[in-house]
């Protein structure tokens, strides 16, 4: 019966050091660690296209812009955003998927702004076109941190692309800065 006690007895004091240990590593690891996500926004983006984009490849101005109507920021501060970017590009439906780089400005419900380097590719699902980029924040707000930023919009159709062409689309899109 004592060894019986003295190992329940020498796991018991195992256990509570193991306790103590890991609210000590716990404690100091969240102190000084940095959140994982500083900020994450959702919200609605649409593109026009003009001329409208149809089979044959030409010169085409695309005007992008989003509002980010819902943000929950690490530090309770930034609530919404918005950006707008005008770019022409040569494609036609078929060129719609593909990489490509730029930047995007947002401008945060808090009148700081964020310029945001980005790279990234376009691909076909299920009726949609999504398209990822990953990038980093290179001036103001959230500086020197890593972008995340998918949007999804309803692919071009078939009777659009052979007449008067694919003229705008609207879908959700979400930024995610670590």
């Amino acid at each position: 019966m004592t060894g019986s006690r003295s190992r329940t007895r020498t796991r018991s004091l195992a256990l509570a050091a193991v306790a103590v240990l890991g609210a000590s590593v716990l404690s100091t690891g969240t102190a000084h660690a940095e959140p994982l996500t500083l900020l994450q926004c959702q919200g609605t983006e649409t593109v026009t296209y003009d001329p409208g984009v149809t089979f044959q490849q030409r010169d085409i101005e695309m005007t992008i812009t989003a509002q980010f109507s819902s943000c929950i920021d690490g530090a309770g501060e930034v609530t919404s955003g918005s950006y707008g970017n005008q770019v022409t590009v040569f494609v036609g439906c078929n060129e719609l998927l593909g990489g490509f780089e730029g930047k995007r400005t947002v401008t945060w419900s808090t009148g700081d702004t964020s310029v945001i380097e980005e790279s990234g590719s376009s691909t076909a699902v299920a009726g949609q076109v999504v398209t990822t980029t990953i990038g980093k924040v290179v001036q103001g707000r959230f500086q020197g941190r890593s972008t995340l930023h998918v949007s999804t919009l309803p692919q071009p159709g078939l009777l659009q692309c052979l007449t008067t062409g694919f003229t705008s689309a609207t879908g959700v899109t979400t930024l995610t800065i670590t």
